[in-house]
């Protein structure tokens, strides 16, 4: 290979590395927190389901993103549990149709009637067969699982569904319109 072969070779190595790291820095620019819930840590039994053997508050923590794209029409939150032994995981909450000038969910705001979610969005079903949030309990005994809290960007102001739509319905909706996504995990056993 001669000089032109090795200079073009280089140039695409270049040019991927830059790629990959406008791509980095677009991930990680998208990030959510919470002053109630660290990434890895063990949920507080606030965030514990109120019931199945479990006691807990059933309280949804207080989440804030930031670094979302700028084509963001809307934000979606659902809160999933992975290692539920159900074959398909379990749905703890979901909310969609999220304003795109919103920024953060209050502590509490998975409490259908508390009507702490901006106006227009919408809390569907969960796994617990209800809308609103549902807090993490897994069997006891069982190894620690993984809650999933991921807020989505989507490329639609509005999902056609309303609070009676399966999470799975919303899971298609949801990978439909989606820009771009960012989740912070927790752990619980007891």
């Amino acid at each position: 290979m001669g000089t032109i072969g090795t200079m073009a070779k280089g140039a695409v190595l270049a040019s991927a590395l830059v790629l990959a790291g406008a791509a980095g820095a677009n991930a990680q620019g998208f990030e959510v927190s919470s002053a109630d819930i660290k990434e890895g840590r063990k949920l507080a039994d606030e965030q514990v389901f109120d019931g199945f053997g479990c006691e807990g508050g059933n309280v949804s923590p207080a989440l804030q993103w930031k670094g979302a794209p700028a084509e963001a029409k809307s934000f979606a939150i659902t809160v999933y549990d992975p290692d539920a032994p159900t074959g398909s995981g379990w749905w703890h909450w979901v909310v969609f149709n999220i304003p795109a000038n919103v920024t953060a969910l209050p502590k509490n705001a998975g409490n259908a009637g508390a009507k702490l979610v901006p106006a227009g969005s919408v809390q569907s079903r969960t796994d617990f067969g209800k809308p609103g949030f549902g807090g993490a309990c897994p069997p006891a005994g069982d190894k620690p699982h993984r809650y999933e809290f991921t807020v989505h960007a989507l490329k639609t102001d509005k999902l056609p569904l309303d609070e009676n739509a399966p999470a799975a319905m919303v899971g298609f909706y949801l990978n439909q319109n989606l820009i771009e996504k960012t989740t912070l995990r927790a752990y619980y056993a007891r």
